[in-house]
């Protein structure tokens, strides 16, 4: 049997020309090989090492004992979205109306799926910054969208500038996906970096569909909402969710906000794939709006001092790290050891069990970097240093 799908006699593939463009995730290939290893210490996860905060969870417990069980609204439960419009107004000074702007979904994973296939066309392109989250391409790709890389660079500190942005602007540009605070870099636009884009989609009549799932972890900087910059609320999409400020990975809420007619298409094709967001986990939402910031804080306070610690590694070690202003993502460059990024991921989780991700998992312009994620125990980067600095003496080609 052909391994493309297609049975005995026929030429044709069962697989989708779509879904056989998307190439596998080249950090499941870590995950995969890391399973049958003892030992090892993982920077690689992005997920919160912290449990969910109790007041959070006792109330999704006490939200099954009331047999909240069944489904809700396919927008979500309106305490829910009004919990997020308020969150929004009060953070950032935008405003959304809960009744018609607001849609939640299963992470926000779905959300970029859902503005993706309520947005493109077969042939619009995509504008994506890279290095970019492994998902943005696929979801393009999977609309019937074309993604175009925009390249970013360490001496920018990985921000997108709108002039790299034009330079890829075609007839077919539909919109411009933003992911920042960045995954898999770290890095944070500022204000002036934003307006600049902004200014660039007005000017060429784009979307904007913008990422703010790690808008809660800055670092020595202010979060910048690019929805809440003149003209741009009723040309984006706002995405969010609790997954990573307040450790609710496993909960699965994330939203959307932007203009009715958006959030109505994204919800049309959501009410056929998911039907609603779990009831259970969008009333521990609502409380994680109501009591979660002291944990927010109390967990930002502790990615703060790892972050430093391992930059400051990083460098000492001779791995040249810039200094991420966002998320719990480093990216160091691992260059001066003469090895690819999947060379150097793959060298060192065999000789020092230590699991990276390989900075080209991550598309063209992250090779010659790994990400390294400071969401793990203290001890166990410590740890992890100390072995990443005995594998980068022995590794290092000389000068």
């Amino acid at each position: 049997m052909s391994t493309n799908g297609a049975g005995p006699g026929h030429g044709r593939s069962r697989i989708s020309q779509r879904v056989q463009q998307i190439p596998a995730s080249g950090i499941r290939k870590f995950f995969d090989l890391l399973s049958s290893m003892d030992g090892v210490i993982s920077l690689g996860v992005g997920e919160p090492d912290f449990r969910t905060p109790w007041v959070i969870s006792d109330a999704g417990i006490q939200s099954i004992m009331r047999e909240h069980t069944t489904y809700t609204s396919n927008y979500g439960t309106i305490e829910l979205r009004t919990g997020i419009a308020r969150h929004l107004e009060r953070l950032y000074g935008v405003s959304y109306n809960p009744a018609t702007e607001i849609l939640v979904t299963v992470g926000v994973s779905e959300a970029m799926d859902l503005s993706m296939r309520a947005l493109l066309d077969p042939g619009d392109e995509v504008l994506v910054p890279e290095p970019t989250y492994v998902a943005y391409n696929p979801c393009v790709i999977l609309a019937g969208g074309t993604p175009v890389g925009v390249p970013t660079y360490m001496e920018h500190g990985f921000r997108l500038q709108a002039a790299d942005i034009e330079q890829r602007i075609t007839p077919a540009t539909k919109a411009i996906i933003l992911g920042y605070p960045n995954n898999p870099t770290g890095a944070v636009l500022s204000r002036e970096d934003m307006q600049a884009i902004a200014d660039l989609a007005h000017r060429h009549d784009l979307l904007v569909i913008s990422d703010e799932i790690y808008d809660r972890l800055v670092y020595d900087t202010e979060h910048t909402c690019f929805t809440s910059l003149a003209g741009m609320r009723e040309r984006s999409v706002l995405l969010g969710g609790f997954s990573k400020a307040y450790a609710m990975t496993g909960w699965r809420i994330g939203y959307a906000a932007g203009p009715a007619p958006i959030i109505e298409a994204m919800m049309k094709v959501h009410q056929y794939v998911a039907m609603c967001a779990p009831t259970m986990s969008q009333d521990a939402a609502v409380e994680a709006l109501i009591s979660g910031e002291p944990e927010v804080e109390r967990m930002r306070e502790q990615y703060n001092y790892r972050r430093q610690f391992m930059v400051a590694s990083f460098n000492q070690m001779g791995l040249a790290c810039f200094e991420p202003k966002g998320a719990f993502y480093t990216f160091p460059s691992i260059r001066a050891t003469g090895m690819t990024s999947e060379e150097f991921a793959e060298a060192l989780l065999r000789e020092e069990k230590v699991a990276v991700v390989p900075g080209s998992a991550f598309g063209a312009s992250g090779e010659g970097f790994v990400r390294a994620c400071y969401a793990a125990s203290l001890d166990q980067i410590k740890d992890a240093m100390e072995r990443m600095a005995r594998f980068t003496a022995r590794h290092r080609v000389p000068e």
